[in-house]
């Protein structure tokens, strides 16, 4: 079963003040780690979506095996647009979306485990769950294309999706705030440089 990631690398940081993607993150740019994090856990492909620091991003992706980049001109209307041009992009025989994005930080063996769980459920929707609060990724059945490409601004984006599947939802139970670590300001950034070597760590060493 083909495994695909769509990394959301899109927005314009106005809150962070400089591109996220770009982000020093412990020797990579954070786009780089989080390729790496997506491709180790288990995507086959990663999509990387880019918008505003298109022209600084794009050098980073070029020959990168199993890495594609699709533009989003359209980014600044949302972060909707931004996904439905990650779905639009995937293969047609594409059976497990996995969506991240950017500014969302996880080791290699979350993505792991959100995986083989999603798979081991044969559920249409996968959320990791910490302290009784949903988190990232989320993985999507390739079946629900079309509704992911339906998705808008005004019905709240892919929160939609997610509701429609509440209760026949996998829900992957972490005990690390790892999974809703989010970087949306320099602030938040740097508390991250200095929690992330520890919340990430595998369970058991």
């Amino acid at each position: 079963m083909k495994v695909v990631a769509i990394l959301l690398a899109a927005g314009e940081s106005s809150r962070m003040g400089r591109p996220k993607p770009l982000l020093e993150w412990f020797g990579k740019t954070l786009v780089d780690a989080q390729i790496d994090a997506l491709l180790d856990g288990g995507a086959d492909e990663v999509f990387v979506v880019t918008g505003k620091s298109d022209a600084r991003v794009a050098p980073l992706l070029s020959n990168r095996a199993h890495v594609h980049r699709v533009h989003n001109p359209d980014f600044a209307e949302g972060k909707t647009t931004s996904v439905k041009a990650g779905v639009t992009a995937l293969p047609l025989d594409t059976a497990v979306i996995v969506l991240l994005a950017v500014d969302q930080p996880r080791p290699a063996w979350v993505v792991r485990r959100v995986i083989e769980s999603h798979l081991a459920s044969g559920a249409s929707v996968t959320s990791p769950r910490f302290d009784g609060h949903g988190g990232h990724p989320l993985l999507f059945a390739g079946a629900l294309r079309e509704e992911l490409l339906a998705i808008s601004e005004s019905a709240e984006g892919i929160r939609e999706v997610v509701r429609r599947y509440s209760a026949e939802m996998n829900r992957v139970e972490f005990d690390s705030a790892i999974i809703r670590l989010d970087l949306n300001t320099p602030e938040a950034y740097e508390k991250a440089l200095r929690d992330y070597p520890k919340i990430s760590e595998y369970p058991g060493g």
